[in-house]
């Protein structure tokens, strides 16, 4: 069976790969592609092949897809301009005559209303009409949107956003991973849609609050106005597109945009997802490890 999986290069696509190659599946069963193939060498030294792969290269996307049975579609970090891009891979795993394709959504995707959203619910309507089984997996927000901003909530004594008291069920990037693994290695996913989030919900509040006990510093959760929180975000660097994207995103989970009570990703992983505490403690543990 060939298992492809695209933006391998990302952090997402790379923990499919690696956790695929954990689970036992033969390297040479497996086609890791993306832009920037460089990144992946070692994965290359270990039997898996690679391509360079733009997904605006249909001619390049039907030679890494040619001969593909199950097809990862990572969901390109691009808001605004993804649709056309997505569907030159569902495409070309179309012609390759692959038997599944699973696609990376978001959570809530058939109800969100917001700008995030338009492009995943585009390439789920590209998905339908394709004649392809496909699976959905809407992935929740990842804690590593907070825990890679650690040193600025620590710096601030804030953790600045718009959600309000809306509760967020977010997991960790492997967690997802994990979910990918599954439905490329098992049966019985086709034509289902996963809300995937983790098992313990929390507010902005409640995750200041673990900051602030595992770090010993006071941190409090500030709210902000969606506008006044997209200008902080450009105002520490993110394109101005993205910020505010994540700021609408981020009012939208005052109602309850980024929360589900699915539980389908603990039933597909098989195991409890990542904790708020352990995601915390990890990202306070590399935090320590860079600095000394």
């Amino acid at each position: 069976m060939s298992l492809v999986i695209t933006g391998a290069t990302g952090q997402l696509g790379r923990l499919v790969v690696e956790q695929l190659l954990d689970a036992g599946v033969p390297a040479a069963g497996i086609v890791a592609t993306g832009r920037a193939v460089e990144k992946i060498k070692d994965l290359a030294e270990r039997g898996v092949q690679t391509h360079a792969v733009d997904y605006g290269d249909p001619t390049a996307l039907r030679a890494a897809l040619d001969g593909a049975d199950r097809v990862l579609l990572v969901s390109l970090a691009e808001p605004g301009n993804r649709e056309a891009l997505h569907g030159n891979v569902i495409g070309a795993a179309r012609d390759a005559g692959a038997t599944l394709i699973a696609y990376t959504s978001i959570i809530n995707a058939d109800t969100l209303t917001t700008r995030l959203a338009e492009d995943h619910q585009a390439t789920e309507r590209l998905l339908r009409d394709s004649g392809l089984p496909y699976v959905l997996l809407r992935n929740g927000w990842y804690y590593e949107n907070y825990t890679s901003r650690l040193p600025s909530f620590l710096a601030a004594g804030t953790v600045p956003g718009s959600a309000g008291s809306g509760r967020i069920s977010a997991a960790s990037r492997a967690d997802y991973a994990a979910a990918a693994v599954r439905v490329l290695t098992t049966d019985g996913h086709a034509g289902r849609a996963y809300e995937l989030g983790g098992d313990e919900p929390f507010t902005l509040a409640e995750l200041a609050a673990e900051i602030s006990a595992q770090s010993g510093q006071p941190v409090r959760h500030a709210h902000l106005p969606e506008a006044e929180y997209a200008a902080a975000l450009a105002a520490h660097g993110v394109p101005q597109l993205m910020a505010d994207v994540v700021a609408e995103t981020d009012s939208a989970a005052a109602h309850g945009a980024l929360y589900t009570g699915s539980g389908d990703l603990t039933r597909l992983i098989g195991r409890p997802a990542t904790t708020l505490s352990a995601a915390v403690g990890a990202g306070l543990r590399a935090l320590n490890r860079s600095s000394s």
